[in-house]
């Protein structure tokens, strides 16, 4: 387990949330569950306190503050996504029960934690050999919502939309 790990802030909703998290990708589960043993800002003595859990083998805390804390875009988690697939199954999950689509592969899920759904593929695009066809890339983009592999290559290749 690294030395460093994220701790995400809930006002009660850490559990709910790690569960969730959890389920969306392979080398993710819950550690440990730590409640609070006395009355707290967290939450009534045994209630949820701390989930500690590995998601994609990652290691993450999610703790309940008692209070709302806004998460914002400027920390976020990156997806790297095998294919389109995974793109739309993860994009799907995420965004599910309220969750916020945002521009470039950037959503906020319904705890408003930020994400971004990335193809693998992404940066063989804007960062290819062919500088034309990376800055199309790149504008094609610039016009995404959820980022679309057949989208981002046609642009690269300078091929119009199917």
């Amino acid at each position: 387990m690294s030395k460093i790990s994220p701790c995400l802030w809930f006002s009660s909703e850490a559990e709910e949330a790690a569960k969730f998290y959890v389920s969306l990708l392979p080398d993710s589960r819950i550690e440990k569950i730590q409640r609070n043993t006395i009355d707290s800002p967290g939450g009534k003595a045994g209630t949820v306190l701390v989930v500690d859990f590995t998601l994609a083998g990652q290691g993450f805390m999610a703790l309940n503050g008692g209070m709302k804390m806004e998460h914002t875009h400027a920390i976020s988690f990156k997806i790297d996504c095998a294919d389109q697939a995974e793109v739309d199954r993860l994009w799907d999950a995420l965004l599910a029960n309220g969750g916020k689509a945002d521009q470039c592969g950037w959503l906020k899920d319904r705890f408003g934690v930020s994400w971004q759904i990335v193809p693998t593929a992404l940066m063989k695009y804007i960062g290819g050999s062919d500088t034309a066809g990376a800055q199309r890339a790149m504008q094609a983009l610039l016009g995404m919502v959820k980022l679309d592999v057949e989208g981002l290559k046609r642009a690269y290749e300078g091929k119009s939309a199917a």
